[in-house]
C-alpha cells in the first residue's frame, strides 16, 4: 500500500474509532422528570437483627447521590423533589468454606431490601425494587474480634456495592 495513503485513512478511521457506533446506555437520568431536582435520603428502617446496618445503607446512598451529576442531595425531606425510601427487610451470613476440623473459614454475609424514589409533589413513585438483594463474602479468623472487624469491612462494601447498583438502576430507568 502507497505510504502517502495512510494520513488520509487514519484521518478517515478516528472518528469511527473515538465515536464508535454512538450506542451507549444513557447516564444522565432522561428518563425522570427533570423538574426532579433534589433528592433527599431517608432514614433506612431496619427489620433485621443486625444493629447499625442501616446507616452504612444509608450513607452509601448518600455517598452515591452526593457522587452523581443528575441529582443534588436536598438538606431536608421539605426542600427535596423527590425521596428516596427503604427498609432493609432481610439479613442473614452463611457459611461458605470449613477447614478440615469443620470449623468454618469463610461466609458471606446477605442483604435484601426495598427501596424506592418518590416525587414529593405528588407522591408519585419513579422507581422502586421491592426485593433488592447484594451479598459480600469475607474470612472468618479464629480470633472472633478480627472475624467481627472483616464482617463490618463486608458490610461496608456490600452497601457501597449495592447504593451504586440502585443509582445506577434508577438514573438508567431499569
Amino acid at each position: 500500500m502507497n505510504s502517502k495513503k495512510w494520513p488520509i485513512i487514519i484521518v478517515l478511521l478516528l472518528p469511527v474509532i473515538c465515536f464508535g457506533c454512538g450506542y451507549h446506555f444513557s447516564p444522565g437520568g432522561e428518563n425522570i422528570d427533570q423538574n426532579i431536582k433534589t433528592v433527599f435520603v431517608e432514614n433506612i428502617s431496619n427489620l433485621t437483627s443486625e444493629a447499625t446496618l442501616e446507616n452504612y445503607i444509608r450513607n452509601a446512598f448518600i455517598n452515591e447521590f452526593r457522587k452523581g451529576k443528575r441529582f443534588d442531595l436536598a438538606k431536608s425531606r421539605k426542600t427535596a423533589d423527590a425521596l428516596l425510601t427503604g427498609s432493609i427487610n432481610k439479613y442473614n451470613i452463611t457459611h461458605l468454606a470449613y477447614s478440615k476440623t469443620d470449623i468454618a473459614k469463610k461466609d458471606r454475609v446477605n442483604v435484601s431490601i426495598e427501596v424506592a424514589l418518590k416525587n414529593t409533589r405528588n407522591d408519585e413513585v419513579i422507581w422502586i425494587n421491592r426485593n433488592f438483594t447484594w451479598r459480600e463474602d469475607f474470612t472468618v479468623d479464629n480470633n472472633p474480634n478480627k472475624t467481627e472487624i472483616n464482617k463490618k469491612h463486608a458490610i461496608k462494601k456490600l452497601s457501597t456495592n449495592m447504593a451504586e447498583k440502585v443509582y445506577r438502576s434508577i438514573i438508567s430507568g431499569f
